[in-house]
């Protein structure tokens, strides 16, 4: 019997060391299985980003080691990231792809697609502007405190009070990154130094307990189960979050102020990135990663051209038959957009309202759309207002994905800082783009994917979720949903904005257009309110490439559909094309063009 116990305590030693050995094998060495690897790649990015573990919600509370911590800002860590990628890449290109099955070597090619693109443009890591109007720090990290860390405890309360006095930490590891950039030659264009000097100023001007840090934590206590807080406990808290902002988050931000204060003088004006050092070659590289296709600025700019000629003989049909034959297609539409019928007031109740016409329109096509889709969505989608402090330079509208935890549902955001920038005959196609079945069926079904990796339901690529979401526009219109004139005028609207984003981002950045070229030149074309022109031509100037993803994606979509129409003739399924390109996940373009094919050999075959 002794024997017997000893073996058995020798077997289960060995057992344990062998589990250690694999498992510390996995972790520093070439995984044994690339599934595995596949894992760890997620897992080693997604530790390293505590921020974004908030956001995504995907572990249990009692994993939540994370959510007193900001994410690390510094250049030594930005250069091992980089260090870090290299070795994922050369990694995954030691497994042998050909001895791997479908999937897997699908996701080996997203994979390798991603980190090879993202090595190409190591060079350009500097090449950006962290303090922006659109999307920089000083608007994100609030934000992100605001609207995705979860206060549904004491502990997660205390944490984001920890989080807040964090903040000068934060604020050193940018402020080294921009004197860097200020190093390279590297400079934001002159506007984005003043729109974000006074922004910032704005933010720190108010009394701590009507900042939105104190205002939304004031809204998540008020959410909490009574009995959740000791008595007392809700002053306690609301003090210390009071302190930390007027004692911690405010002069942080002071010094971000003072070095854009002396930042401005020394800006050159409100060029495009040509204007950097190596700028041509870098927004080459932006075009490339947005759009993932080889084209040229010079092609899709020609692509541009092309495409608002086109739109603009459908555009100009509508208004001749509503009587508006004089003018530029901007200046009718604009005539249009201004009439009594399609404003809003610009009050409370008509922002109001908005929100439920826009809930409303959602809630219409989600339940008249069962014949173009099988796969659907489990998590729901609700309309709200962008936050107040930031609306004056944030985009129109855009999409927050859901929680993993089922916590937070999609959010499609509406700017209303003017109701007059929301006309009616434009909301069905923006409803449709942001919602259902756009970004909304796109993003939370590749959430909700199972059997794949995990960084395939996060990873995004821009032409194939822009792209999807401006196709589904079109659907709609086909499908019958925006059956009025008007209403299709607002999608031809809409499809013109993006093809004069092929013009206007790569004639800033490519033919060196002015920025006031650019803005003349879309409220030429769209008729679309003046301050959302100047906002979105701002947003080019700091988000170079990105504009061209939407028109390049919507084009490659719609093409494989006609392919696949074309080949398979009466055996073609519309719901089961949409559901191969949805359940995928995001995709560069030949990797969808790819799928789509052996879909179609497939179903030839049936």
């Amino acid at each position: 019997m002794k024997t017997l116990f000893r073996l058995a305590g020798w077997l289960l030693f060995a057992a344990l060391l062998l589990t250690t050995g694999l498992v510390l094998h996995t972790m520093h060495a070439r995984p044994l299985k690339i599934d595995w690897f596949f894992e760890r790649v997620f897992i080693e990015y997604a530790v390293d980003d505590p921020e974004m573990l908030s956001s995504l919600r995907m572990l249990p509370p009692w994993m939540d080691w994370y959510g007193d911590d900001l994410t690390d800002r510094s250049l030594a860590r930005e250069r091992e990231m980089q260090a870090k990628l290299r070795d994922d890449l050369a990694t995954l290109r030691d497994y042998d792809r050909a001895a791997l099955d479908e999937g897997r070597q699908l996701s080996y090619d997203i994979l390798e697609y991603f980190l090879a693109i993202q090595q190409d443009g190591e060079k350009f890591s500097l090449h950006n502007y962290p303090l922006n109007q659109l999307f920089g720090i000083q608007s994100n990290f609030p934000t992100f405190l605001a609207t995705q860390h979860s206060v549904a405890s004491t502990g997660e309360a205390e944490n984001y009070i920890a989080r807040l006095r964090k903040t000068p930490v934060m604020v050193g590891q940018v402020l080294e990154g921009l004197h860097a950039r200020e190093k390279a030659g590297i400079l934001p264009p002159t506007f984005v130094v003043e729109k974000v000097l006074a922004e910032m100023r704005a933010f720190t001007g108010a009394p701590a307990q009507e900042n939105i840090l104190y205002t939304s934590f004031v809204e998540k206590l008020d959410k909490l189960p009574a009995g959740t807080l000791a008595d007392g406990e809700r002053e306690s808290l609301l003090a210390q979050v009071e302190t930390a902002i007027s004692g911690e988050v405010y002069p942080a931000y002071g010094q971000f102020i003072a070095y854009y204060d002396t930042l401005l003088p020394k800006t050159t004006g409100n060029h495009g990135v040509w204007n950097l050092p190596d700028g041509a070659a870098f927004y080459a590289w932006s075009a490339r990663q947005h759009t993932s296709t080889d084209m040229t600025p010079a092609q899709i700019h020609q692509l541009g051209l092309d495409e608002v000629a086109r739109i603009e003989a459908e555009m100009n049909a509508i208004l001749v038959a509503e009587g508006l034959e004089e003018g530029t297609v901007g200046e009718r539409v604009k005539q249009i957009a201004q009439r009594p019928d399609q404003l809003y007031p610009d009050n409370d109740e008509g922002r109001k309202a908005i929100i439920a016409d826009f809930t409303a329109i959602i809630e219409e096509i989600d339940a008249g759309i069962g014949d173009q889709f099988n796969v659907r969505p489990k998590q729901g989608v609700k309309v709200e207002r962008v936050p107040e402090f930031r609306e004056k330079t944030a985009p129109g509208a855009y999409y927050n994905p859901p929680a993993f935890d089922g916590s937070r549902p999609g959010v499609f955001y509406i700017n209303l800082r003017n109701t007059a920038e929301v006309a009616r005959f434009g909301m069905r196609t923006l409803a449709y783009h942001e919602a259902i079945p756009g970004h909304h069926f796109q993003t939370t079904i590749q959430q909700e994917l199972t059997g794949v990796p995990t960084f395939r339901k996060i990873l995004p690529f821009t032409a194939f979720s822009e792209g999807w979401a401006l196709y589904t526009e079109r659907l709609a219109w086909e499908i019958g949903f925006q059956d009025q004139p008007l209403d299709n005028l607002g999608r031809l609207q809409a499809e013109m904005f993006r093809a004069v984003r092929l013009v206007v981002d790569t004639g800033m950045h490519d033919k060196r257009w002015t920025r006031e070229q650019a803005i003349a030149y879309m409220l030429e074309k769209t008729g679309m309110p003046e301050t959302d022109v100047v906002a979105e031509i701002e947003r080019y100037l700091v988000m170079p490439g990105q504009a061209l993803a939407y028109k390049v994606g919507m084009n490659k979509i719609l093409e494989l559909r006609e392919k696949a129409k074309a080949a398979l003739g009466p055996k073609f399924d519309i719901k089961a094309f949409h559901d191969l390109v949805l359940t995928g996940g995001d995709l560069p373009l030949a990797l969808l063009e790819r799928r789509v094919d052996g879909w179609i050999g497939e179903q030839a075959g049936k």
